[in-house]
C-alpha cells in the first residue's frame, strides 16, 4: 500500500520548468533517495511531495491520516525551550498521560470503598496502554537519540537559540525520529553529523518501520540504507531499484542501451531519407511519399533523443616534481592551543610518497589542527613535524578561508599564477565558471562554487602533497564521482580529513583514527580498519577465555620469537619492490661483465681482465647481500 502517490506532477516558476511527467509512489516501508545534480529540484519536488508547496499540474494523494517529519537544509528551531524540553515535545501524549496517571494515583490516596475500586481499574487500564506504548522508555530513547547524533550530556540543557545551524538540523533531525512519523523525508541529513553519527542514524533507519525519502549526496549512506533511488536529472524522474552502486550500473547500462538505440533510430532515418532523395521524383514516387509520410510520423511521435549529460567539472591535479620517498615525519608531535587543554597526542609518523592516509573521528576532536600542524600554520604544543625533501603541500581548507571574499573569482585564480584573461577564462570553465561568472566575487559564492575555486587553485599549484580538508563538502554526486578519480590517478601523496566513507573506502592506504587526546594509525583499507574495529569490539565482549595451561619450560638455547622490526607494511612492501630491482640489476650487470671478461681475455688485455675482474667480484658480493636482505624479509 502507498502511503503517496504522485501523477503526471510538473513545476514551474514562469519560463523556467523545474520538472515535468513526474509519476512516482512511496510504499508503506519504502526507503528511497533522490539524487541529482545541484540546482535540478529536488528540494522542489519533495516539497510539492509533502504539499509545503503546489504543483503547477498534476496531482499528490496521501494516505488517510498520514504523518510527515521533514528535516529541510536549514531547519530554524525557535522559542526559549532547552535541547531537552524540544525532545519531549515529541512525546507530549505520553507526558499528558503521565500526569493523568499522577492526578489518578493522588485520588487514590484519598477515595475509599467502591470510588477506590473504580480509580484503580482506571488505573490500571492507562497504566498498562501506557507501558504499551513506552511511557517508561521515552526519556531513555531520547537520550539515545541525541548522544547518537553527537549531543553531549551538557548540551541538554542549552536553550536552542544557542545551538549553531548544524546543531539545530541535528536538534530537529532528533525530535522527528523519536516522533516515528508514517513518513521521513530529509534533505542532506548527514552535511552535519560526523562519521559515528552518520553510522549510528544507519543503523537507526536500517530498522525504521516506516517509510523514508532522503536528498542525500553521501554514497555511502546510500548504499548501506537505500532500497530504491530516484533520479531527477533534466526535469525527469528515472526509478532505480536497488541501492547507490545497483543504481550506478543500472545508470550505465540504461544509457548505454539508449544510445544504441538511438544510433539504430539515427541509421534508419538516414537510409529513409536517401531513398525518399533518390526516389520522390521517379518512378518509385509512391513508395517514397508513404516512406516520408511514416518517417514524419516517427519524427514527431516515437524520436528517440540522444542522452544528455549535465555539464561536469574537469579537474587535473598533478604534482609538478617528484618529491623523496619520505613525505611527512612527526617526533613526540603534541598538538592544540596554548592556554588550552592539548587536543591530541599524535603517535610517531613517517608517511610515503603514494600513500593516502584519511583522518577519521568525531566533530571537534582536532582533525582541521592535525593538518595547520603539520603545515606549520599552527605552532605545536610539544614535539616536531617534518616535510620531506622536495616537498610541495597544497591545502583545501574546509571552509575555504584561503579564498580572499573581496577578490573576483578570476582575480582569484591569477593570486597563484599569472597567466592570460583569455587563458584563466579557459581554465575556470573547465570548474564551470563562464562567462560573467569569472568576475562574480568570491563573497556571492554558494558552498559548492567556493569548492570548486579552491580545487581551481590547488590544481594550479602543481603541489604534490595534498592536505584536502573535507573536499567533497557541497559538491553533487557527479562531481564527487570525478573529483575520487582524479585523486585516485594523483601522482604524490594524499592526507585526507573527510567524513565521505565512499571516498575513504576508494583511496585510503592507511586510516588515522582521532579521538579525543589520541590518535592511532591503521595500515590498511577502510574495509579493513572496519573489521578490525568490529573484531576488536567482540573480543571486549566476548566473555574471558579459560586460562591456559602452563607452557612447558624452552631449553636452554632454544629460539626465540624474533622481534618485530617496527617496519609498517608499507615500508617493507617499498623495501622488498626496491631489493627485487637492485636484484635483476645486479643480474644484468654481472652477465655484462662476464662477456666483457671473455672478450678482454681473447685480445690479451691483462690489465682490462684485471679491472673487469674486481668489478665482478664486487658486484657478485652485492647480489649476495641484497638476496641475504630479500630473503629475510619474506621470512
Amino acid at each position: 500500500m502507498a502511503v503517496l502517490s504522485a501523477s503526471n506532477l510538473a513545476k514551474s516558476y514562469g519560463a523556467n520548468d523545474i520538472f515535468s511527467g513526474v509519476t512516482v509512489e512511496i510504499p508503506h516501508g519504502a526507503k528511497i533517495a533522490l539524487v541529482g545534480s545541484n540546482g535540478a529540484g529536488k528540494t522542489t519536488l519533495l516539497e510539492v511531495l509533502i504539499k509545503r508547496e503546489e504543483p503547477s499540474a498534476g496531482t499528490v494523494s496521501h494516505m488517510k491520516g498520514l504523518t510527515i517529519g521533514y528535516l529541510p537544509q536549514r531547519p530554524q528551531l525557535d522559542g526559549d525551550r532547552t535541547l531537552w524540553d524540544e525532545m519531549m515535545t515529541a512525546f507530549a501524549d505520553l507526558r499528558a498521560r503521565e500526569a493523568r496517571l499522577h492526578a489518578l494515583a493522588h485520588q487514590m490516596s484519598e477515595a475509599e470503598g467502591d470510588e477506590l475500586d473504580a480509580i484503580m481499574t482506571r488505573y490500571g487500564e492507562l497504566e498498562h496502554a501506557f507501558e504499551r506504548d513506552g511511557g517508561y522508555t521515552y526519556e531513555t530513547r531520547a537520550r539515545q537519540v541525541l548522544h547518537g547524533l553527537g549531543f553531549a550530556e551538557d548540551d541538554f540543557t542549552m536553550p536552542l537559540a544557542h545551538l549553531s545551524g548544524g546543531q539545530q538540523t541535528r536538534a530537529l533531525l532528533a525530535r522527528l525520529l523519536l516522533e516515528s512519523p508514517d513518513l521521513l523525508v530529509l534533505d542532506e541529513p548527514t552535511n552535519h553529523l560526523d562519521i559515528n553519527a552518520v553510522e549510528w542514524l544507519e543503523s537507526f533507519l536500517k530498522a525504521w518501520d516506516g517509510a523514508l525519502l532522503v536528498v542525500s549526496h553521501d554514497r555511502y549512506f546510500m548504499d548501506h540504507v537505500i532500497e530504491t533511488i530516484w533520479e531527477l536529472e533534466w526535469g525527469r524522474v528515472e526509478v532505480y531499484r536497488g541501492n547507490y552502486s545497483h543504481y550506478i550500473q543500472q545508470r550505465e547500462a540504461r544509457h548505454e542501451r539508449l544510445m544504441k538505440e538511438f544510433e539504430a533510430q539515427q541509421e534508419f532515418i538516414a537510409k529513409e531519407e536517401d531513398y525518399i532523395r533518390r526516389n520522390i521524383a521517379g518512378q518509385n514516387t509512391a513508395q517514397a511519399k508513404g516512406r516520408l509520410r511514416r518517417l514524419e510520423r516517427l519524427k514527431r511521435d516515437t524520436l528517440i533523443a540522444p542522452v544528455r549529460r549535465q555539464r561536469q567539472i574537469r579537474v587535473n591535479l598533478k604534482a609538478d616534481l617528484r618529491s623523496g620517498d619520505k613525505v611527512l615525519m612527526t617526533h613526540g608531535l603534541v598538538i592544540g592551543y596554548e592556554r588550552d587543554e592539548p587536543l591530541v597526542e599524535v603517535p610517531d609518523i613517517t608517511l610515503y610518497r603514494g600513500e593516502v592516509a584519511a583522518v577519521i573521528g568525531p566533530n571537534g576532536v582536532g582533525k582541521t589542527t592535525l593538518l595547520k600542524t603539520l603545515l606549520h600554520n599552527l605552532p605545536p604544543l610539544k614535539g616536531s613535524a617534518r616535510l620531506g625533501a622536495a616537498v610541495i603541500p597544497g591545502y583545501f581548507a574546509q571552509a575555504h578561508e584561503g579564498l580572499n571574499p573581496d577578490n573576483s573569482v578570476i582575480d582569484e585564480l591569477l593570486s597563484v599564477r599569472q597567466m592570460p584573461l583569455s587563458q584563466a577564462r579557459d581554465y575556470l570553465a573547465a570548474y564551470l565558471f563562464t562567462g560573467d561568472d569569472v568576475f562574480r566575487p568570491v563573497s556571492t559564492l554558494s558552498g559548492g562554487e567556493r569548492g570548486r575555486l579552491a580545487l581551481a587553485k590547488l590544481a594550479l599549484a602543481g603541489a604534490n602533497f595534498l592536505l584536502m580538508d573535507e573536499p567533497t563538502n557541497h559538491l553533487d554526486i557527479p562531481s564527487q564521482e570525478i573529483l575520487e578519480a582524479v585523486l585516485a590517478a594523483f601522482n604524490g601523496t594524499i592526507l585526507l580529513v573527510s567524513h565521505d566513507r565512499y571516498l575513504i573506502d576508494a583511496l585510503a592506504t592507511q586510516i588515522w583514527d582521532v579521538q579525543p587526546g589520541e590518535m592511532t594509525v591503521f595500515e590498511g583499507s577502510y574495509q579493513a580498519y572496519l573489521a578490525a574495529r568490529q573484531a576488536a569490539r567482540e573480543a571486549q565482549s566476548a566473555p574471558p577465555p579459560e586460562p591456559p595451561a602452563p607452557a612447558p619450560a624452552a631449553p636452554s638455547g632454544a629460539p626465540t620469537a624474533p622481534r618485530r622490526s617496527g617496519m609498517s607494511a608499507y615500508e617493507r612492501s617499498r623495501r622488498l619492490a626496491q631489493l627485487e630491482q637492485q636484484i635483476h640489476e645486479l643480474e644484468v650487470r654481472l652477465v655484462n661483465l662476464s662477456g666483457e671478461l671473455g672478450d678482454a681475455s681473447a685480445a690479451g688485455h691483462v690489465e682490462r681482465v684485471r679491472e673487469l675482474g674486481e668489478a665482478y667480484t664486487a658486484a657478485e658480493a652485492e647480489l649476495n647481500a641484497a638476496l641475504e636482505a630479500w630473503e629475510a624479509l619474506m621470512s
